[in-house]
């Protein structure tokens, strides 16, 4: 048999490396899609339906500590479960619910907001606490927001050049909504596997919830908080028990408007701590008689037994914050 030409054998090659290279080029598009949209690393995090219909989304501990940061920016203007929704979808969307320092143009952080465009400076925009409390600004100056399509509310914030995008995260948002403002009980967990990003003990703890929920949310009324009367005090009320545990009295949301009562507080509380669990080295959360535990390989609330026991919904007993050092 002849062998082949030269100029045969470099047309070989030059198809094998062609495709190849194509090869490269669609697996980069690929991780390259999958990461805006949240779809790359381990989930490690779930959230299920209240429901009981099977509905469920999975994410990142990433997405997790950013998702749980704008619902309490949410709650903490008074704003309804839709408002937070609209949110949780937009940034889904525009970053895969990711602090990115990267976008179109100069768009930047979680909602890819432009500071060419006036929505703050650079550095603002990167904060998470500024960029959903700017986005919430520009939602609520939309009439009837929450009458609206979720798609078409977002756009009237974002003005996209793609406007029916939004709604394709819609059902996942209203899953982390329903957990994260307390709504849905026992329905957020993680696996909790330690990071490396921030400090741990109660300390820690105790400086992520005045991050997120700020000084004022975290106060007690003068009214009953586990069985004895609390009064208005200048300080959180985060009660260090030691280095490594801490003790969130649990009170209704009278003053932000949005008439949350004790059980949605207390539960938005406990899933806040289950989202931020590998980031605090938090390992172990309990309320109402719930209790999660990080490592376990199913990630379920459980019966606790101990104090508020009667149930996941009786929302008597404080949240208890365990970390692992």
């Amino acid at each position: 048999m002849p062998e082949p030409s030269p100029s045969r054998k470099r047309h070989g090659r030059l198809l094998r490396r062609g495709a190849a290279f194509m090869v490269l080029l669609a697996v980069a598009g690929y991780l390259a899609v999958q990461y805006v949209t949240g779809g790359t690393g381990t989930p490690g995090c779930d959230v299920v339906s209240g429901k009981g219909d099977g509905a469920r989304y999975e994410f990142t501990p990433e997405q997790a500590v950013n998702a749980a940061t704008i619902a309490a920016v949410g709650t903490g203007r008074g704003l309804p479960e839709q408002a937070v929704t609209i949110a949780l979808a937009t940034a889904l969307q525009e970053s895969g619910l990711r602090n990115i320092d990267h976008g179109d143009r100069d768009s930047l952080g979680l909602f890819q907001q432009r500071p060419s465009m006036g929505w703050g400076t650079a550095e603002e925009i990167r904060d998470p606490i500024y960029a959903a409390g700017v986005f919430y600004e520009h939602l609520v100056k939309v009439r009837d927001y929450t009458r609206l399509p979720l798609t078409v509310a977002a756009q009237r914030v974002q003005r996209s050049g793609f406007p029916e995008a939004y709604a394709k995260h819609e059902p996942d948002a209203t899953l982390l909504a329903a957990a994260l403002t307390g709504r849905s009980a026992a329905t957020l967990t993680c696996e909790g596997r330690p990071g490396a990003t921030r400090a741990a003990g109660a300390d820690a703890v105790r400086d992520a919830l005045l991050r997120d929920f700020g000084r004022d949310a975290l106060q007690p009324a003068a009214a009953e908080v586990s069985g004895e009367k609390a009064s208005p005090s200048p300080t959180p009320s985060v009660i260090k028990k030691d280095e490594r545990t801490v003790e969130l009295p649990v009170r209704a949301d009278e003053d932000s408007g949005a008439g949350r009562g004790a059980r949605e507080r207390g539960w938005q509380l406990a899933h806040w701590a289950v989202a931020n669990a590998s980031d605090l080295h938090i390992k172990r959360v309990s309320y109402a008689g719930r209790e999660w535990v990080a490592g376990n390989t199913d990630s379920q609330w459980r019966a606790s037994g101990g104090a508020g026991a009667s149930g996941a919904g009786s929302g008597v007993s404080p949240v208890r914050i365990v970390t692992s050092r």
